[in-house]
């Protein structure tokens, strides 16, 4: 990095959920179909989180999907920009959407580089063709819906389902740090999503009118209370309790958490002990929404890396 380069710094991240519903209830122009209404709880959440974002004013936006499937490693979007129609393969009746995004592909390649020093399998996806899947379009869609900030998408190798969670998990969390480095190194001003709903058991029916909101309600009683229990552990702070539950929640309450973007998210972040300021929740065919924000900014906490490196010194030196 060049002496002259401010050193980057992650400003903020989001839990930014992605169902598709949300854009079809807000009915943009990109998306074909149109709606009466609907979902208007998560909808008005994720205005709420658009003014702290505006706020913010990052360099690039960072999404990490569960829809965007690679099992041979880890990969990262590297084409400088990309359009065309992104159609969801389950609900391909509310959401047509028509796409372009700029890439910031400096730091997607910087990003591949530093997770492969982690020893991880990474690679630029480099097809100037690329149809970008619904998971990242909603959730870009959702957080800022003017598509002027460049991002860096993320796939999910989904290493969590193919070995045992930890082991997984623990991939995501090095993914998260190669993230962290990559941006320092190339002094963007960087905001993460984390593109995941939080209880995933879900209605297999839906209702004729898909916005019919009587028809909206939890699937499973046990799943809400877990969101409920997870949910108000990050309000408080209490990162590392979230942690040592997590593999239990992903269990009990079929979390989609369990893709790895929350890992990832929160790795880079460097596990935060702070406060989320939670946007609002809903649900959407059954399973649990939350929309939440660590501004690390805010927190004084954006200059990450060397306040976490300081700071694991200082309790070395203590021991």
């Amino acid at each position: 990095m060049p002496r002259t380069q401010k050193k980057g710094a992650i400003v903020a991240g989001f839990l930014a959920p992605h169902p598709p519903h949300l854009v079809y209830g807000e009915n943009p122009p990109q998306n074909e179909p149109r709606s009466q209404c609907g979902w208007e709880q998560l909808r008005w959440a994720y205005e709420r989180a658009r003014k702290s974002l505006d706020a913010l004013k990052p360099d690039v936006l960072l999404v990490h999907s569960p829809h965007w499937i690679t099992q041979q490693g880890h990969h990262f979007l590297g084409v400088p920009k990309l359009s065309g129609k992104s159609v969801d393969p389950i609900f391909p009746n509310i959401f047509r959407y028509t796409f372009e995004l700029n890439v910031d592909v400096a730091l997607a390649e910087a990003c591949c580089a530093e997770g492969a020093k982690q020893g991880l399998y990474t690679k630029l996806m480099r097809n100037p063709h690329f149809r970008v899947d619904y998971g990242t379009i909603t959730t870009l869609h959702m957080i800022r819906p003017q598509w002027d900030i460049p991002v860096v998408g993320l796939s999910a190798n989904n290493s969590p389902y193919y070995l045992s969670t930890e082991e997984g998990l623990e991939e995501m969390d090095r993914l998260g740090r190669a993230t962290r480095t990559a941006i320092e190194k190339l002094g963007r001003r960087a905001v993460l999503l984390a593109s995941n709903t939080l209880c995933h058991w879900h209605f297999h029916e839906e209702p004729a009118l898909p916005e019919d909101m009587s028809q909206e309600h939890p699937q499973s009683l046990s799943g809400y209370q877990w969101d409920m229990r997870m949910i108000d552990l990050l309000r408080q702070g209490h990162t590392k309790e979230v942690f040592r539950l997590l593999p239990q929640f992903i269990d009990e309450a079929f979390a989609e958490v369990k893709s790895g973007a929350f890992t990832w998210m929160f790795a880079a972040m460097g596990y935060p002990e702070i406060p989320a300021e939670l946007h609002g929740y809903g649900t959407v065919i059954g399973t649990g929404n939350a929309v939440m924000e660590w501004n690390l900014e805010r927190a004084g906490l954006s200059k990450l890396a060397s306040k976490t490196r300081a700071a694991r010194r200082a309790i070395k030196q203590a021991a």
